[in-house]
């Protein structure tokens, strides 16, 4: 006697959400039946807004933020203070920033941080845009809004050897921020408060 299984197309729609970071295979399951048996899902729908997401959606050219055009709002926002450059890990990074009002200035993505265990080199980043950046807008501050791990501490240590070259200032967060971790895990006022007693490097 044959067992039951799922038909070959809910099996890959389960397949390729188990390709979802933080998804796993019982999470993917029921996210899977969902789709096809809640009156409310809309699946056409939630698909339809993935391709778009991916077909329009892009890191920006300046900074590396997601953007729909050349440029993402906060390059193109001409009110931004243009002498202060905060350098983040990842775009993802930006927005928790952004929501606690603290900075106007301008944001520079490395794609990453140093950490030869992953395999990631300095030249894997975007730290060559960065200097290119800071010869072109020369803001009078760079803020290291780096992790506070030790690839964090590895890559803000890197970093400031280059930029004591370039006359600019180089301030960093004020302690504060969780241990091991990046920005997403810290609270608005606690990113706040890192901004405003930021120190000089």
């Amino acid at each position: 006697m044959k067992r039951a299984e799922y038909p070959n197309a809910l099996k890959l729609l389960i397949a390729e959400l188990k390709r979802m970071p933080g998804v796993g295979p019982r999470s993917a399951e029921r996210i899977a039946l969902w789709m096809i048996q809640a009156r409310n899902a809309r699946p056409l729908e939630i698909a339809r807004s993935i391709e778009s997401a991916s077909r329009e959606i892009h890191s920006c050219a300046l900074c590396g933020f997601f953007a729909t055009g050349m440029q993402c709002d906060v390059c193109a926002d001409p009110t931004r203070d243009a002498s202060q450059l905060c350098v983040v890990e990842q775009p993802t990074d930006i927005l928790p920033l952004e929501r606690t009002g603290t900075f106007r200035g301008r944001y520079h993505t490395l794609g990453g941080r140093i950490s030869p265990l992953d395999h990631v080199a300095p030249e894997d980043l975007r730290i060559a845009l960065l200097l290119d950046r800071i010869r072109t807008e020369a803001p009078g501050e760079i803020i290291l809004a780096l992790g506070a791990d030790v690839e964090g501490e590895a890559t803000a240590h890197y970093l400031l050897g280059l930029l004591r070259e370039l006359p600019v200032q180089v301030t960093r967060l004020a302690q504060g921020l969780p241990a091991g971790s990046g920005l997403e895990h810290a609270d608005e006022l606690t990113l706040s408060r890192a901004f405003t007693g930021r120190t000089r490097l």
